[in-house]
């Protein structure tokens, strides 16, 4: 559900030119509505791990805050604190899990493009726009008919992330130093404060 003028809409259901409301207060017209669609070959076999979408339990982030599971792909990025930081930097296997949608063999993520790039509310939380329509998509071809190839754009705000590897080992170490030297980066405080929370609601 997406926060609109006239109240909280499906992502499914919204369409070029519709507005939606946007965290800096701001109403915005739908530039385009990208679709991605996956589909099993084999229905017995498991998503394979990319293509899970991560569930952000209502009140994960705060109370309330989103008002409803929320599911989004792993790339996508929430707006906290400033600073934006893909989903999959934040799973901790009780708030914000990967869910293995076992029982569908069909999925399909909506992602809405503004003019430029932004965060809009979903089910509550702060999520960002598309920030480039991708050639994967299921409708590309009606968005380069209307826009031409897509260009590279400014992200709304910076994007702080770790690709796994050593990057997500050193984010680790400096949470578990901050009681003795607090060197924590942005993405750091605000995957420490979000495990906090799952840690004292569970």
């Amino acid at each position: 559900m997406i926060d609109t003028p006239d109240g909280p809409k499906k992502i499914e259901d919204l369409a070029i030119g519709d507005l939606v409301g946007t965290v800096g207060g701001e109403v915005r017209p739908i530039q385009f509505v990208s679709v991605y669609s996956y589909r099993k070959s084999d229905p017995s076999r498991e998503w394979v791990a990319d293509v899970r979408p991560v569930r952000v339990r209502k009140s994960a982030i705060s109370d309330n805050v989103p008002n409803r599971d929320l599911y989004v792909t792993r790339g996508h990025s929430l707006y906290l604190d400033g600073v934006l930081i893909p989903v999959h930097n934040l799973i901790n296997g009780s708030t914000i899990v990967v869910d293995p949608a076992g029982h569908l063999s069909e999925l399909d993520y909506f992602h809405l493009k503004l003019e430029s790039h932004d965060v809009v509310l979903a089910e509550g939380a702060p999520c960002e726009t598309l920030l480039t329509v991708n050639e994967s998509a299921k409708n590309f071809a009606d968005y380069y008919r209307a826009y031409g190839f897509p260009v590279e754009e400014q992200p709304y705000a910076p994007v702080h992330s770790c690709n796994g590897g050593r990057s997500e080992i050193r984010s680790r170490l400096r949470s578990a130093m901050s009681i003795v030297k607090d060197i924590r980066q942005p993405l750091d405080m605000v995957r420490d404060r979000l495990d906090a929370r799952a840690a004292s609601v569970v």
